[in-house]
């Protein structure tokens, strides 16, 4: 594994932290080359329905990369993105709202993405405390790391192929 991913989260949204490292070159990160750069990519169900294999409106694919946004191509950014097959789309986005931090380390780079609740379509913890959850960490020189289901399997469009990522309320144990 080349990566270490982190997830964290609260009423407001989800935020993750991915910290890639055994780089001997740096990232490939092309704007008008999204879906083809090194890369996080998250998918969500805020429903976590499994029974299915086409997404369905509270699912979300988005990628982020840790540089080539920005005047100089040197700034994160993160981009929701539609799912292949999909019955439905989830609400539109505000401009701005997803937020992104990135880090330049020796043989790698630390990557940080917040998704606001308000960027989630059906995001309520209090009545819906399991999402579906993958992700994927794409990288052009160590190739793909995923969370459960790789490919060939059709994990990003397929939302049963999905784990379900609980969220434990600490003050309700």
């Amino acid at each position: 594994m080349f990566a270490d991913v982190r997830a964290a989260w609260n009423a407001l949204g989800l935020a993750f932290s991915v910290h890639v490292q055994g780089k001997k070159t740096s990232p490939w990160c092309r704007i008008n080359r999204i879906d083809d750069s090194d890369s996080f990519q998250l998918w969500i169900d805020t429903r976590d329905v499994h029974n299915v294999h086409r997404a369905s409106r509270f699912c979300h694919w988005f990628i982020a990369l840790p540089f080539g946004g920005g005047g100089r191509a040197d700034q994160p950014l993160v981009q929701w993105m539609p799912i292949p097959r999909a019955r439905d789309n989830p609400g539109a986005i505000a401009e701005g709202l997803l937020q992104a931090r990135s880090e330049r380390l020796p043989g790698g780079y630390r990557l940080d993405v917040l998704l606001p609740a308000a960027s989630l379509t059906g995001y309520e913890p209090a009545e819906h405390p399991r999402l579906g959850f993958t992700y994927a960490v794409i990288d052009r020189e160590l190739g793909e790391q995923t969370l459960s289901a790789g490919a060939p399997l059709p994990y990003r469009e397929d939302p049963s192929l999905w784990a379900t990522l609980e969220l434990v309320d600490p003050k309700r144990k």
